[in-house]
């Protein structure tokens, strides 16, 4: 995967990415926030 660097005009809008990003990888790996903070918090 090529890496791309991505400017945000604002903080908000970088928030609102990573959210829309994590929800998306929540969906793949068919997990919802919780299940996801506790198997990745300790570094799985």
């Amino acid at each position: 995967m090529r890496k791309q660097t991505i400017q945000y005009t604002s903080p908000l809008d970088a928030l609102v990415a990573v959210a829309k990003r994590l929800s998306i990888y929540e969906n793949q790996q068919k997990m919802d926030s919780e299940e996801f903070f506790y198997q990745y918090n300790p570094g799985r």
